[in-house]
């Protein structure tokens, strides 16, 4: 039940999104219209204008990759190390350290491929 609800109400969202999106495309173009009767010319424009991320939004990724490989990695050799915890136990973390390393090699990789601005 709280499945549907949580997917019900992310569909809600994208709807209402969509529907807000159209409004603001059709407000635009009734204004352009207007001008256009009227002899106003008007200049091209994109309706959404390219967001660049900041220096510290891209520092997000390799800083997350770093924290949870050193903590997983710290964690597997902690239950490594504890005679108390049972023998095989100390590989749980390794999903975590994995994330962290493909966060690391992700934002690696996409900096080579991406032209510097």
């Amino acid at each position: 039940m709280v499945a549907l609800a949580l997917a019900g109400g992310i569909l809600g969202y994208l709807y209402l999104k969509h529907e807000s999106r159209q409004k603001k495309i059709e407000i635009v173009h009734q204004e352009r219209m207007a001008a256009m009767d009227k002899g106003i010319p008007l200049p091209e424009f994109p309706l959404e204008l390219e967001r660049r991320p900041s220096e510290s939004e891209r520092l997000v990724i390799p800083i997350l990759g770093t924290v949870l490989f050193s903590i997983s990695t710290g964690a597997m050799i902690m239950l490594a190390v504890n005679p108390s915890v049972p023998h095989g136990f100390w590989i749980s973390p390794l999903p975590l350290a994995f994330m962290g390393v493909g966060l690391l090699a992700f934002h690696l990789l996409k900096d080579k491929g991406a032209p510097r601005r």
